[in-house]
């Protein structure tokens, strides 16, 4: 018995391990391609779940999937919506590796078939000098010893339970929730939903548990692939929190739908493997149970992605994201471009005021890294973007040419804040520069051009001198620069580097000046209204 229960911990581990080599191979072999897919293809949850569905199949790995979504959250590349999507479509190609089980792991033998690609694999990854194909190599390898170590789990249940009693197993029925348990613990632990279903599976087709509580056991599984984005997301921003607990609401809904009809599905699934003339064995029923209940759950929740995705975004509310939404912006003024304009103007000045606050920051706190900033940044990016997409929606048909001028004028400075938002990183840069030994004679005019900056930035109202004495400045500090390059006292890397810095810098001045010239448009159009009193045409 002990020696049966190694060839089965054996066989887990081969198995664990070709689900490895599977993924990493076919991942590098991929290359930017998956990136492709997952930054291009999912403009739409609709187009997000195909996306995660085809990526899964091919890689055959739904947690790496599912970690590399969480980056792209991360990173900002995918908002809450297109990412469910990906996790919906992720679900349901998990259940290539059931299918793959069940019909070549139970239909062939699988030695005959696997020996040969395994010597192809490690053939091909030690001939081939292109990294691809090396890669490619890898993944075929992988193949075989999938199927070598589905092989050894096979002989090996079946060699355990030809030690039992099979009629007392299938007689006492130990409950559904405990078989859930059991799935939904086998993959926490192997941390692959993957090898927990192929062990539900074998044991299921070697007669150790009935179908009912190997589907069960299966939706456990399924349950547990979720794990993996809990432990990405742990220390992941607020949106990749989010995005971890949609992945585990989507499968306890689903599952929980899946264990309430159970009855039904599986009578629908004996139903459909008769009609396709599937095999009419255990195992097969299993992976149309899987492939059923997931591709039933992405689609009764799909309709519901942008309202999920509004719920999820209440979650986990970080100080910079209230700050971020509009306070006076009010979609029933929409019709009304003129009451809407006094909002507008609440806003700007709230957004003027972000903008300045995240300046400061920059210019006055010591060894502030970017990544630091990014909350601040992003807090200013999406505000602006709200208050830009608010007057793009106003009907424009009815607005006064001076009301239109004043709304123009208003998202011209919103373009000016969302640059200077984009080169704040620069100021840091700036600071880090004025360590340098190289520019150490540098340091008086260097501290002397901060100081500068933070008088433009503090400047309530755009101030001509205070920009025209920046100016001057940055030029000095060229010219010195660039003659220390000739001279070579300073190398040219560290000196284009930090010349492309206060050109950033320079941009950044040029356009936070431009963005104080802007007025109250209640205040523009008051102005109008009074020279139009005095001045009637």
């Amino acid at each position: 018995m002990i020696a049966t229960l190694f060839q089965i911990l054996g066989g887990l581990a081969l198995f664990l391990l070709a689900m490895e080599m599977m993924t990493n191979g076919l991942k590098s072999a991929a290359g930017h391609h998956l990136r492709h897919m997952l930054g291009h293809w999912t403009k739409t949850p609709l187009r997000g779940l195909a996306a995660g569905f085809l990526i899964t199949g091919l890689v055959q790995s739904s947690g790496a999937v599912t970690v590399a979504t969480i980056g792209f959250v991360n990173a900002g590349l995918l908002n809450l919506s297109q990412s469910l999507g990906v996790i919906f479509g992720s679900n349901i190609g998990t259940t290539m590796t059931a299918w793959l089980v069940s019909l070549v792991g139970f239909g062939f033998n699988i030695e005959a078939i696997a020996l040969p690609i395994l010597a192809a694999g490690v053939g091909l990854k030690l001939v081939s000098s292109n990294p691809r194909s090396q890669s490619l190599g890898e993944a075929l390898a992988g193949f075989a010893l999938f199927f070598l170590g589905l092989s050894i789990l096979k002989s090996s249940l079946e060699s355990f339970t030809g030690g039992l009693d099979n009629s007392i197993l299938l007689q006492n029925d130990y409950g559904l929730p405990a078989f859930m348990l059991i799935g939904f613990l086998a993959t926490v632990v192997t941390q692959s939903s993957s090898a927990a279903l192929a062990i539900v599976l074998t044991a299921a087709a070697g007669g150790l548990i009935p179908l009912n509580n190997a589907a069960a056991a299966v939706i456990g599984a399924n349950l547990g692939s979720t794990s993996t984005a809990a432990l990405s997301a742990l220390k992941a921003t607020a949106n990749a929190r989010r995005l971890a607990v949609g992945h585990i609401l989507f499968n306890a809904v689903t599952g929980l739908i899946a264990l309430l009809i159970l009855p039904l599905m599986l009578w629908t699934v004996a139903l459909l493997a008769d009609w396709l003339s599937l095999d009419a064995n255990v195992a097969v029923s299993l992976a149309l149970f899987h492939t059923l209940f997931n591709v039933l759950g992405a689609f009764i929740m799909l309709p519901f992605t942008p309202g999920f995705a509004r719920f999820l975004g209440r979650l986990f509310r970080s100080k910079e994201e209230d700050v971020a939404e509009p306070r006076f912006l009010d979609n029933t003024l929409i019709t009304t471009p003129e009451l809407a304009v006094g909002a507008v103007d609440q806003e700007m000045k709230r957004l003027i005021d972000l903008n300045r606050g995240l300046l400061r920051v920059c210019l006055d706190r010591e060894d502030l890294k970017p990544a630091q900033i990014r909350p601040k940044s992003d807090s200013c990016l999406n505000l602006n973007q709200s208050i830009t997409d608010y007057i793009s929606r106003l009907r424009a048909e009815k607005m006064h040419p001076a009301t239109v001028e004043a709304l123009t004028r208003s998202i011209l400075t919103c373009r000016y804040l969302a640059e200077a938002t984009g080169l704040a990183p620069a100021l840091l840069q700036l600071r880090e520069a004025r360590k340098l030994p190289q520019l150490a004679c540098l340091s008086g005019q260097l501290e002397e051009y901060v100081e500068l900056l933070r008088a433009l930035v503090s400047a309530k109202k755009a101030a001509p001198v205070t920009y025209n004495d920046t100016e001057k400045t940055y030029h000095m500090l060229k010219s010195r620069m660039l003659a220390m390059i000739v001279k070579g006292e300073l190398s040219p890397i560290a000196g284009e580097r930090t010349l492309d810095t206060l050109s950033s810098v320079r941009r950044l001045c040029d356009q936070w000046s431009k963005s104080l010239a802007w007025q109250p448009a209640t205040e523009l159009l008051n102005g109008s209204q009074a020279e139009g009193v005095e001045n009637p045409t």
